[in-house]
């Protein structure tokens, strides 16, 4: 009863609404992109599109255009654009024999009467599209500018791997497998293409004092390859600088707002006890839902103490925690990334490449073992991170959007029937041979195609649930 009535909370329930309103604009903007990607080259190719839908099912919004002269003198009618229903994929519906006879002066506009350098061209475009939108993503992010936290080593855990291979406190990282790195986030990018890795990880470091990198050679066996959720950095003994608890925001109408707090202020205390970084007054806001906190707050010179009473936040799985609505301020420990923009395209492309190419290896060592398949995630876990990275703000909902994009694109191309890259494959082997697959094979394989990938969403579905 009483986890129906957290449920039924308003706050809860504007949280949930916040979630799924986000979750339904990241879907409809990567479909929308990723059919108009089909749709595109298919008129480009001369194909006749019926329908172009965004969403299955009931359709909530239809538009016809005029129709095109080529449109009028086939006696086609034009493309109907559809919004439906249910959000969770969409279709372009093209003139194709394969679902009913077309006349012969409609033939040239069939998708079937193409050859299969176009119907190739067709069907890599969806991908392509997703492929493009991951990279005006992270160039309008990296044209904007974004804070992160510099590379530099807080502490070494004694007896670590990256104590034994000599990495000490104060160094900063300057590259990881001879790629380098200028925050924290790149350093964890770089190690995450190494989960399951047997062998060597290059740490390219700088001390203090000098501007001349040093290498450092850290051992790792089958490394993270069953952890559900690796911790990184940690596991090699690594620990980041301290960053103190030091305000750069206070989101309006929230309790911090409701406390008095203000940008600037520093934390010097909760409770009566004394916090010197700042992930420890967040854990204790998280600990603390709707439960009284007293902050010692050093403010122009001053001290003073005010009340918090922290928010109260459901998780997916169930735990409640406590929030403030606060940010640290970027200090010195941290660093903002901005490139004019007319060169900010170059780390875009380099950065959907790199993820692009990420996401290729983890399927292959998830097939082959080296990375656990719980990792897999469902429509749940997307949903709560739509959720999460909206109410973080722009930056994160573009780099979750770019990230799922990249996904959708990579998991399309693979040669999978009933997938583009399965369509891809059979046009592929008909340029090759000079003839298509006999049709009983096709059907073979979109049946085997279709049980696959029922069984992979159906494995991401029990995870979900597992998880939450």
């Amino acid at each position: 009863m009483e986890y129906l009535l957290d449920l039924l909370s308003p706050q809860s329930l504007l949280g949930l609404l916040q979630t799924l309103a986000a979750f339904i604009a990241a879907v409809f903007i990567l479909v929308a992109i990723h059919e108009y990607g089909h749709y595109l080259v298919a008129r480009l190719c001369g194909v006749h599109v019926h329908r172009f839908s965004v969403g299955f099912g009931w359709p909530l919004c239809v538009w016809r255009p005029r129709r095109t002269p080529e449109q009028e003198a086939a006696g086609l009618a034009a493309t109907e654009f559809t919004l439906a229903a249910i959000p969770l994929g969409g279709y372009v519906k093209m003139l194709d024999e394969r679902e009913a006879p077309v006349p012969a002066h409609q033939q040239q506009l069939a998708f079937t009467s193409k050859p299969p350098l176009q119907r190739i061209a067709i069907a890599a475009a969806g991908p392509l599209a997703n492929f493009i939108l991951a990279i005006l993503a992270y160039w309008i992010i990296f044209t904007l500018g974004v804070a992160r936290v510099a590379p530099e080593i807080g502490k070494v855990d004694p007896g670590s791997q990256a104590a034994l291979a000599g990495l000490r406190a104060g160094q900063v990282v300057v590259a990881v497998d001879d790629r380098a790195v200028s925050s924290w986030r790149a350093v964890n990018m770089r190690l995450v293409d190494r989960l399951g890795d047997t062998g060597v990880i290059r740490f390219s470091v700088r001390e203090p004092d000098s501007t001349e990198p040093s290498l450092f050679k850290v051992h790792v066996e089958d490394w993270l390859a069953t952890e559900q959720e690796p911790q990184l950095l940690r596991s090699l003994g690594i620990h980041t600088q301290l960053l103190p608890p030091l305000l750069g925001a206070v989101t309006p109408g929230s309790p911090a707002e409701a406390a008095g707090l203000q940008v600037g202020d520093l934390i010097t205390a909760v409770n009566g006890q004394p916090v010197e970084e700042w992930r420890i007054v967040v854990a204790y806001l998280q600990a603390s839902p709707e439960t009284p906190l007293l902050l010692d707050v050093s403010r122009g010179g001053g001290r003073r103490q005010v009340t918090l009473v922290p928010g109260r936040h459901k998780l997916g799985d169930g735990a409640v925690i406590g929030f403030a609505g606060i940010m640290a301020e970027e200090t010195k420990h941290m660093v903002r990334v901005s490139i004019p923009v007319h060169w900010a395209w170059l780390p875009a492309v380099q950065q959907t490449w790199d993820l692009s190419i990420f996401t290729f290896e983890a399927i292959g060592k998830m097939l082959t073992g080296q990375i656990s398949p719980t990792n897999l995630s469902g429509p749940i876990t997307i949903a709560k991170y739509a959720g999460d990275t909206a109410k973080s703000g722009l930056e994160s909902f573009l780099g979750f959007l770019a990230i799922l994009s990249i996904s959708l694109a990579v998991i399309n191309l693979l040669p999978i029937p009933v997938l583009d890259g399965g369509h891809i494959l059979y046009y592929t082997i008909e340029l090759l041979t000079g003839r298509p697959l006999p049709e009983r094979v096709q059907t073979w394989g979109l049946q085997l195609g279709l049980a696959l990938i029922l069984g992979i969403m159906g494995l991401a579905i029990y995870f979900d649930i597992e998880r939450f």
